[in-house]
Formats: structure tokens, C-alpha cells, sequence
């Protein structure tokens, strides 16, 4: 990954589905002066998504694109990637599976963050599948996205205790506040 020079932000988008605290918390972060990105684009799949209101907020451009024709979307997205300049993606809840050939054209630039501790737990339902399955902990992982569902190389994980009492609203709850503080740390540690 390419080391900031001076203090040159790296252009991103932020992919949404649902409520975006993801989105809040590094659109919060980019705002630091040495933090090494700044987001330019939230691009969602749905209009009901919560996050939205953050494009307007804090006054980025934001884009809805149905997924009826799914590469015909793609390639939209790309053109308008393209347009704004974008060079860095983060997935925020986005509910999309990106296609190889959309990932290919930002290899190695594209992160998620996911809500249990990879490899275990890929695709949904984490936390009730860590429950059923009597783990003592459960977590987050910042990975790089390939064409291979949540299998990209880890950048950072946080592990979350689970407790007795714990069910999956609870759990969601205890993991969401970690992954608020390992998503900007995943993003420092690429860029420095």
C-alpha cells in the first residue's frame, strides 16, 4: 500500500446496507489531520439504509444503485469510482457480494470488516452461530476483500469475550464498540 506523502489524504468510499456506525465512526476519523484517508463517496445498495443520513450530515456525496442488472451496477459504480477519483474502498455492512472482475479492478484496495474472529464464522449470522456453538470468545476481523467470501488476508482482529448471559443482540452490541476502534486502526496500520 502506498505510504501517505505530506499530509495528501487518500480518496475513499464507503460502502453501506444498514445503519452505518461504521460509516459515522470513520467519516469521525478522517477528519484528524494525520489520520491517512478522507471519504469522498458513500455508495449503498438500498435507499432504507439508516446510514445515509450521514452523507448529508457531513456533507458527502452519496449514491444508491439497485442491484436489478448486477454488471451492469458494477459497472456504474466503477465509472463513478473513476470519476471521484476513489482509490481506497471500505465495506461498512454493505450486503453485496462484489463481483472478481469489480474486485480485480481495485486489487488489494478493498477492506471489510467483519463481526467474528476469521476464519471462523464467514458469511452471516455470526454471533448466533459463536452462541450455538459455545465459544468462549468471539470478535471482529479487518481483512482485505478477494473474490473468496471473508477469506482475504487479516490486517487486525479483536477479540470479545462471551459471557454466560450473552445472546446475539447482546453480543452484536459488545463486538460492534470493538470493531468502532479496530476499523480506524486497520486503516492506519495499511497507510503508515
Amino acid at each position: 500500500m502506498e505510504k501517505l506523502t505530506g499530509l495528501k489524504k487518500i480518496k475513499t468510499a464507503v460502502f453501506i446496507s444498514g445503519a452505518g456506525s461504521n460509516l459515522k465512526n470513520i467519516i469521525r476519523f478522517s477528519k484528524i489531520k494525520k489520520f491517512p484517508i478522507s471519504i469522498n463517496l458513500i455508495v449503498s445498495n438500498t435507499h432504507l439504509a439508516k446510514g445515509l443520513k450521514y452523507a448529508d450530515q457531513f456533507k458527502i456525496k452519496k449514491k444508491i444503485f439497485d442491484h436489478k442488472n448486477y454488471n451492469e451496477t458494477e459497472k456504474n459504480i466503477l465509472i463513478l469510482l473513476k470519476k471521484e477519483k476513489i482509490k481506497f474502498i471500505c465495506l461498512a455492512g454493505y450486503m453485496k457480494i462484489l463481483s472478481k472482475k469489480f474486485i480485480k479492478k481495485f486489487d488489494g484496495k478493498i477492506i471489510n470488516i467483519h463481526p467474528s474472529l476469521l476464519p471462523k464464522y464467514k458469511g452471516l449470522n455470526t454471533h448466533s452461530r459463536a452462541i450455538k456453538n459455545k465459544d468462549k470468545f468471539s470478535g471482529c476481523t479487518v481483512h482485505y476483500v478477494t473474490a473468496k467470501l471473508d477469506s482475504g488476508k487479516i490486517i487486525l482482529q479483536k477479540k470479545v469475550k462471551i459471557s454466560a448471559r450473552d445472546n446475539s443482540v447482546s453480543l452484536k452490541e459488545k463486538i460492534l464498540k470493538q470493531e468502532h476502534k479496530l476499523y480506524p486502526a486497520a486503516i492506519k496500520k495499511i497507510f503508515n
